[in-house]
């Protein structure tokens, strides 16, 4: 009895550690907290993986810039070094230039429109076309529409931004944009803003809602003005070296969980701008959500016509064609 009682023992312990050894631990990094929309979305990533993959893969959750900035991030899926990311779209143009359409302020006319277009052909091959950068697109995902906090003076004509510091995006498009607009756009690493809205480095910042919210921007902004200026998704990104390698079944697992990510994600955002500005003015920000756009679009023309002289019209038609 007692030998086949260490027979067992021996088989289990061989068996538990060949299912340990099995076991593939991914991280997966993100530049928000983990209760914000992009932590949602890491969330139902990481459960769909696991229960698809029956946890040949684990996925670790790294929020809050853990693993460095969103560009940090992107090259570390490029070389290898990070597993998985959620970024917002605008530090990845600096990787896969198509992206930067997007940022191209007023382009889509809504969240139907934006999330048509992204999971239409046009997204998709996109996605399919960061593989030349040695990224692999899953989904994309969303942070929503961006508007502008700053802690000077309420905006509400492009007049109003004149000589505003404001931190964007590392991204030329929307540097391009406020500097047309009239302000002094400040290119700056997510993990840095806080601090230098804090310490008066810049005067304002611009973001969607659960953003802002999420980052509690109202510690250190004093007004909120609701410009829609620009729509920002965000994408699931693989680095190739995760992904290279696995079967056909086992990479529809990964790009089956972006999808489940990115629809968490969207919920996220649309329930978060349900509520978020009247947890602006709960927080005392003051708050303009009657901010005439015509006056601001006109004024980023010039942006337009920069990335059109660069990039040429072709896709911008075919996203303001869509319906």
């Amino acid at each position: 009895m007692k030998v086949i009682t260490a027979l067992s023992v021996a088989a289990a312990l061989m068996a538990t550690s060949g299912l340990a050894f099995a076991q593939q631990e991914l991280s997966l990094g993100y530049p928000l907290a983990k209760d914000s929309h992009y932590g949602d979305g890491a969330a139902a990533f990481k459960e769909t993986l696991e229960r698809l993959s029956d946890g040949k893969f684990v996925v670790v959750e790294h929020p809050s810039s853990a693993l460095g900035g969103e560009r940090d991030m992107i090259e570390g899926a490029q070389i290898g070094s990070v597993d998985l990311v959620i970024t917002s779209s605008g530090p990845l143009g600096n990787f896969v230039p198509e992206v930067l359409v997007f940022d191209l302020p007023f382009l889509f006319r809504d969240y139907e429109h934006a999330r048509g277009v992204l999971d239409s052909e046009i997204g998709q091959d996109m996605l399919e076309g960061m593989r030349e950068q040695d990224l692999v697109g899953l989904a994309w995902s969303e942070n929503g529409f961006r508007h502008l906090t700053n802690s000077q003076r309420a905006v509400e004509t492009p007049a109003d931004l004149q000589g505003l510091k404001v931190r964007t995006m590392e991204n030329q498009v929307h540097m391009r944009a406020f500097e047309a607009m009239g302000a002094a756009p400040t290119p700056m690493a997510w993990p840095e803003v806080y601090t230098a809205l804090q310490q008066g480095t810049v005067d304002g910042q611009e973001n969607p809602i659960p953003v802002i919210a999420s980052a509690k921007f109202w510690e250190v902004q004093d007004h909120f003005s609701m410009t829609g200026h620009v729509y920002s998704p965000a994408i699931v990104l693989a680095s190739p070296f995760v992904i290279d390698g696995l079967s056909e079944e086992e990479q529809e697992w990964f790009f089956e969980a972006g999808r489940a990510s990115a629809a968490a994600t969207r919920a996220r955002v649309e329930a978060d701008e349900a509520r978020g500005i009247e947890l602006f003015r709960e927080h005392g920000m003051d708050v303009k959500t009657e901010v005439e756009k015509d006056p601001f679009q006109e004024a980023a023309a010039p942006a337009w016509e920069s990335f059109i002289a660069e990039n040429g019209d072709e896709l911008i038609k075919r996203i303001q064609d869509w319906e």
